[in-house]
């Protein structure tokens, strides 16, 4: 089997040991000569960077690893990127969760006002990543799960049509897991139909391999429970929060009972809720900086301090084993079926061909080959073109450097009353981004 060479780039990010391990856990799958992490924060890379190389040590000393803040020793000879930045990290994401709610917005990291934020600081990133990446290595695949996936993929189409980047997110993998509980079937023994954009979708079929249809069965169960499972409260203690948004989906299920809804949709659908269980001074961003940002750190400082990872080992991260089999089905020109978010071009047979859509796709070694998801109905194609054109008014804002259109973009979203409010929130998100946003005018 051939080996690669990939870099991690956000190689502080606390999701950066979890794939790490998940790549180890892998390599009779997708083997490794080389593994590189990759960050513009040295001093928070090097403290997870450390522990890794304990780790690297003890299980696969034959695999070269580093670590780096050099762009061009990062993507120099290497085959696949693995991408997941966050421009601003944490003290960013309060803003973003923080400003709509003192206007009785919802504040949160992907939808809404904060993803809008978030969007403006990410672009700028991401489209130098693709460059070096390109300059260093112009045979290497990105394959991007940074955040806020719909506008960093909208700006990747108009930006850098021709680059190697596949952008996707694991939300539809981890929520297919929990289906998958209900029914006591494994992710991979199922099929799936699911159009919709990022963070905005719908389940429309779940078969099994013999073409078995579990839609309407595992309806009746979201109906009552939402996508909630004793399982996940029992094994996975799920933060109360994410507790919440999978019981939610039950609310969201009987808008329209034909499809499974994705569970950000709670965001679009019901915001008046969001915002009355929110608490504006303690919001998701503080839950992960003293939860999981504690804890992996933690981890790192006792490997590092006991010279091993025995006994204290990081956890592998469930939701990185998307990216292995993407990697592995471009390597392996494997034709796996996954949930993609790529250019429409007719996959939805009603809907504008250049929306960055989230939709499966048989994936081989030439990339995504999107399969027809037919006509939708109006409830959803009006939804999602509302998304959509917020999404294209984001990105032409970032490029333009155009206040009316992000304001637009703030307006257009079904996030927001008014356009009043849409205003002020934008002005106190410029204040908060200078030196993250292109000047607006």
């Amino acid at each position: 089997m051939k080996k690669f060479s990939v870099v991690i780039a956000g190689g502080g990010s606390t999701y950066t040991p979890g794939i790490v391990m998940m790549l180890l856990d892998n390599l009779d799958r997708f083997p490794l000569r080389t593994l590189k992490l990759y960050d513009n924060d040295g001093e928070r890379q090097a403290m997870l960077g450390d522990a890794l190389d304990i780790v690297m040590r003890e299980k696969a000393p034959d695999i070269e690893f580093s670590f780096t803040t050099d762009p061009e020793e990062a993507f120099t000879d290497v085959d696949f990127c693995f991408a997941h930045i966050r421009t601003g990290k944490y003290e960013m994401r309060e803003k973003d969760e923080k400003i709509p709610l003192k206007h009785g917005v919802l504040g949160q990291e992907t939808c809404g006002p904060g993803g809008i934020a978030y969007g403006m600081r990410s672009i700028g990133d991401m489209i130098e990543m693709i460059d070096l990446m390109e300059k260093y290595s112009p045979d290497c695949w990105m394959l991007n799960y940074s955040n806020p996936a719909a506008i960093v993929a909208e700006a990747c189409r108009v930006l850098r049509p021709n680059s190697k980047v596949l952008n996707i997110c694991d939300m539809p993998v981890g929520t297919l897991r929990r289906i998958s509980h209900i029914i006591d079937k494994e992710p991979q023994d199922l099929e799936v139909r699911y159009f919709g954009l990022n963070h905005f979708g719908w389940w429309t079929s779940i078969k099994d391999k013999e073409g078995n249809e579990y839609l309407p069965a595992i309806r009746d169960y979201v109906a009552e429970n939402g996508y909630l499972t004793q399982k996940e409260v029992d094994t996975q203690h799920t933060d109360a929060s994410w507790q919440d948004t999978h019981k939610k989906a039950k609310d969201l299920l009987a808008v329209d009972p034909r499809f499974l809804p994705n569970t950000y949709l709670k965001y679009y659908l019901y915001p008046d809720y969001v915002v009355e269980h929110s608490n504006p001074d303690h919001t998701r961003a503080n839950e992960v900086i003293a939860g999981r940002e504690k804890t992996v750190f933690s981890m790192a400082k006792t490997i590092i301090k006991n010279g091993t990872s025995e006994g204290c080992e990081f956890e592998m991260g469930a939701h990185a084993t998307f990216v292995v089999d993407l990697a592995r089905a471009i390597a392996f020109n494997t034709h796996e079926r996954m949930l993609l978010i790529v250019e429409n071009n007719g996959t939805i047979a009603n809907f504008d061909d250049d929306a960055m859509v989230e939709v499966p796709c048989i994936v081989g070694s030439n990339g995504p080959e999107p399969l027809s998801q037919g006509k939708i109905p109006e409830f959803q194609r009006a939804l999602m073109y509302q998304q959509v054109t917020v999404e294209k008014l984001v990105v032409e804002a970032y490029i333009e450097g155009s206040y009316q259109k992000l304001w637009q973009a703030l307006t257009l979203s079904k996030t927001v009353p008014s356009a009043k409010v849409a205003k002020e929130i934008l002005d106190d998100l410029i204040e908060a981004n200078k030196g993250y946003w292109p000047e607006l005018h």
